[in-house]
C-alpha cells in the first residue's frame, strides 16, 4: 500500500517515537502548548494506543508565556492523561540558581540551565521535541536522534549518520538524546495534519482582536511583561500568532484567518518562515538558536 504524503510523515514519526520508547530508560516529551508539541503529543498517543503514553511531558516555563497557552496546556495534558512536569524559570530566579542579565527582557536564555537542571533532576535520557528542519538554519543541521554530551551540549560537527531511517540510540555514559520526530515536516504539513485530525489549538493561532505594540516592524502583545519604550502606545488590531513562545520576543502577524483552511491559504502565500516572520531573537542574532543549542538548549 502506498501512503500519501501526510500518512508517510505520520508513519515515520510513529516509528521514531516507538524506537525511543523501546531503547531509552527515562524518556519524556517537551510540551509547551504550541501547535508542534500538540501534534507530537497526539502522535505519541497514536503510537501506543490503546495503552497510555508511557512517559511524562515537560514544559520549561519562562514566566512570560501567553496565559491562553498555559490554560490550554493544562487542559490538554489532563485530557491526554499524562503527567506534566514544569521547570520554572521564575522559581530558579527566586532560588538564585539563575540570574536575569541586566537590561534583558526575554528570558529565553534562562531556559537552558533550567532545562538541564530538570533533565538531571528526573534522570531523563531522551527528550522528544517538536522542532522541524524548515523552521531555522540550526534546526536544519540537526539529526533526528541528536546526541548531547554529559553537559547537555550539542556539537553540530559530531553527529551520527542516519541512513534509510536507521537510528542509533546507543549512548555513552552521561550522554542523552534529543529526538525530533517532526524533523521532515513543514509548517504547511503540520497545519494540514491538524486540519485533517481536527486537533484543538490555543485561540492565539487564529485571527482575533488584540492590543499590540508595533516595534521593529513586528506586533507584540501588549502586556505587563514587555516594558514600553518612550512614546509607545498600544493599539488594537486583528492578528494571529504563527508561533507561541515567550511573549517578550514572539510577534504576531496581521490576519483575518479564523479557520484552518484560511490559515493554510495564508501559509501557502507567505514567503517567510514562522520564526523568520515572528521571532525577534532570531532577527537580532542569526546564530541565536545554534548558540543556545551548543549550550544545551533543546
Amino acid at each position: 500500500m502506498r501512503l500519501d504524503h501526510l500518512r508517510a510523515l505520520e508513519a515515520e514519526a510513529l516509528h521514531i517515537i516507538r524506537e525511543v520508547a523501546a531503547e531509552a530508560e527515562q524518556p519524556a516529551l517537551l510540551f509547551s502548548g504550541g501547535k508542534d508539541s500538540i501534534l507530537l503529543l497526539h502522535l505519541a498517543k497514536l503510537a501506543f494506543a490503546p495503552a497510555r503514553i508511557p512517559f511524562p511531558v515537560v514544559h520549561i516555563d519562562t514566566g512570560h508565556n501567553f496565559p491562553e497557552v498555559l490554560d490550554f496546556r493544562d487542559r490538554y495534558v489532563e485530557l491526554m492523561g499524562v503527567r506534566l512536569i514544569v521547570g520554572s524559570v521564575p522559581d530558579a530566579i527566586a532560588a538564585g540558581t539563575v540570574a536575569e542579565p541586566v537590561g534583558a527582557v526575554s528570558r529565553n536564555v534562562l531556559q537552558t540551565p533550567v532545562l538541564l537542571d530538570t533533565v538531571h533532576k528526573y534522570g531523563f535520557d531522551a527528550l522528544f521535541g517538536g522542532a522541524r528542519r524548515d523552521e531555522e538554519k540550526a534546526r536544519a543541521k540537526e539529526r533526528v536522534f541528536s546526541v548531547r554530551d554529559e553537559f547537555g551540549q550539542w556539537d553540530p560537527k559530531d553527529q551520527r549518520p542516519e541512513l534509510w531511517n536507521l537510528y542509533n540510540g546507543m549512548l555513552p555514559q552521561g550522554s542523552s538524546l534529543r529526538v525530533f520526530p517532526l524533523s521532515n515536516w513543514t509548517e504547511l504539513d503540520v497545519w494540514q495534519y491538524i486540519a485533517d485530525a481536527d486537533l484543538p489549538l490555543p485561540s492565539l493561532y487564529y485571527a482575533h482582536e488584540r492590543p499590540v505594540l508595533e516595534r521593529d516592524d513586528m506586533f507584540f502583545a501588549a502586556s505587563d511583561v514587555l516594558p514600553r519604550r518612550d512614546g509607545e502606545r498600544p493599539r488594537t488590531i486583528r492578528v494571529r500568532f504563527r508561533t507561541v513562545g515567550d511573549m517578550t520576543c514572539t510577534g504576531a502577524v496581521r490576519s483575518s484567518a479564523v479557520t484552518n483552511a484560511e490559515v493554510l491559504a495564508e501559509i501557502i502565500s507567505s514567503r517567510l518562515t514562522e520564526r523568520g516572520a515572528t521571532r525577534a531573537d532570531d532577527r537580532v542574532n542569526e546564530t541565536a538558536m545554534e548558540d543556545r543549542k551548543r549550550e544545551g538548549y533543546f
